[in-house]
């Protein structure tokens, strides 16, 4: 495991493809893992544009009168689904999300708060494809650069195969600026929870727009959005 030390700045010039993050070690220390849940929900705000991303891909696709279903895939913890239940909700519109991790950790940390109109469930993308389920849109935050080759080419082909209309995999964008703002703004965290020394992992994994066009399939388009972000999306035909 790597120790994501931050008295050197690393070189971004490559991704980081062997290092591993504390959280994603099964015997890390549970009261720092539940800390980083907790705080999921205030670097999302800051950093992952998902209210953007709501009002441009999700929204024009909801309706009052007939509810719309979405796949959160890897939810973490939990905050993503229930913004924007929350967001639809305040727009009058019908929006029912299903949201799934394989990880047993993070799904009792998210059954400590309920939300409506989101089910939480322990499950992979590829047990919801056996079991024939079928979403409106399909999104992610902050998965693919946890996946090698093989695993991010299965959730693509997952992820084609459980929508109907939309696949958005919202993901962060490798560069200083965004690393640099990212170490100074969490280092008082850095004791108490994994949110600083994961999160700078997190950047040192994740690819520019050139590397993650290269590697997906055809159909699929990459997208930048400030600040450092890359929208990975894929539209089905509309009938």
């Amino acid at each position: 495991m790597s120790s994501t030390g931050t008295a050197r700045r690393p070189s971004l010039t490559r991704r980081d493809t062997t290092s591993q993050e504390f959280m994603d070690d099964p015997g890390c220390d549970l009261d720092r893992l539940e800390r980083t849940y907790r705080q999921f929900s205030t670097v999302n705000r800051l950093v992952s544009g998902w209210r953007r991303v709501y009002r441009q891909w999700i929204r024009p696709r909801l309706d009052p009168d007939r509810p719309a279903t979405l796949l959160d895939i890897g939810f973490g913890g939990g905050d993503i689904s229930r913004a924007l239940t929350a967001w639809a909700a305040r727009d009058g519109l019908a929006l029912r999300i299903t949201a799934i991790d394989p990880d047993e950790r993070a799904l009792r940390h998210v059954h400590r708060r309920p939300a409506a109109g989101v089910r939480f469930e322990q499950a992979s993308s590829a047990d919801l494809v056996a079991r024939g389920d079928r979403y409106d849109l399909v999104i992610s935050n902050h998965l693919l650069h946890h996946l090698d080759p093989d695993a991010l080419a299965a959730l693509l082909a997952d992820s084609r195969a459980l929508s109907r209309q939309l696949v958005v995999h919202n993901d962060l964008s490798r560069g200083r600026a965004g690393y640099g703002f990212y170490a100074a703004v969490t280092l008082p965290f850095a004791r108490r929870s994994f949110i600083h020394q994961d999160g700078l992992l997190s950047i040192r994994r994740s690819y520019r727009r050139s590397e993650l066009q290269a590697v997906v399939p055809p159909g699929w388009q990459v997208r930048t959005m400030v600040p450092q972000r890359l929208l990975l999306t894929h539209e089905s035909p509309r009938r």
